[in-house]
């Protein structure tokens, strides 16, 4: 699978050669550096270890900086291993967005934004129960019925209820607009997982 890592820029928008107003999603996808190429011999698969995004060596351990020193570049925040790549690759070498230039669509992974502990409301779309009448004590926004009191006597697992909502990983399957080269930055339709910043997995 060939892929780069990349960050969330933001969002804007465009219109096409007919004047149809497209929203899309700024991406930045690299450049990324080759920091190790795993192979079947020594470790037991084949992949293309890829960095991303510039740290400081006062934020690297020593065994970090022998790691990206190894290839001959500097130490990155964000790693990522493509298994499957279909190009040769060597150390040190660098991939950029032009890896997309033949590419219509794409798939976008990255990290939603953590909403905490959340209600079954705000979670999984209930409407509350009851109605908002005289006398109602605080239901209005309350799960409900869990299941029979008499049989099975137990909740069964994987009832909807209240809990930590968001910070998981998602994947959306996005068209590309553009591609800036020049800036190693992609547009692709609509919207993208996570918040703005963020980390994104992108791959053909």
């Amino acid at each position: 699978m060939q892929g780069l890592i990349g960050k969330k820029i933001g969002m804007t928008s465009v219109f096409d050669e007919n004047g149809k107003y497209i929203p899309c999603t700024v991406l930045q996808a690299g450049p990324c550096v080759v920091t190790q190429i795993k192979t079947k011999e020594r470790d037991g698969y084949d992949a293309v270890q890829l960095g991303f995004d510039e740290k400081k060596e006062k934020n690297s351990t020593k065994a970090e900086m022998g790691h990206f020193k190894k290839a001959n570049t500097t130490p990155k925040k964000k790693l990522m291993e493509f298994s499957n790549f279909g190009t040769e690759l060597k150390e040190g070498e660098v991939v950029t967005s032009e890896l997309f230039k033949d590419s219509t669509w794409v798939s976008v992974r990255g990290w939603a934004k953590g909403k905490g502990f959340q209600g079954v409301v705000k979670r999984h779309g209930y409407s509350g129960v009851g109605d908002r009448s005289h006398g109602q004590h605080n239901r209005v926004r309350a799960i409900g019925s869990l299941g029979a009191s008499s049989s099975p006597s137990r909740v069964f697992p994987g009832t909807k209820m209240a809990g930590r909502t968001g910070g998981n990983k998602v994947e959306t399957h996005s068209l590309i607009v553009k591609i800036m080269p020049e800036n190693n930055l992609i547009l692709v339709k609509g919207s993208v997982p996570g918040p703005k910043g963020g980390y994104v997995i992108i791959s053909k």
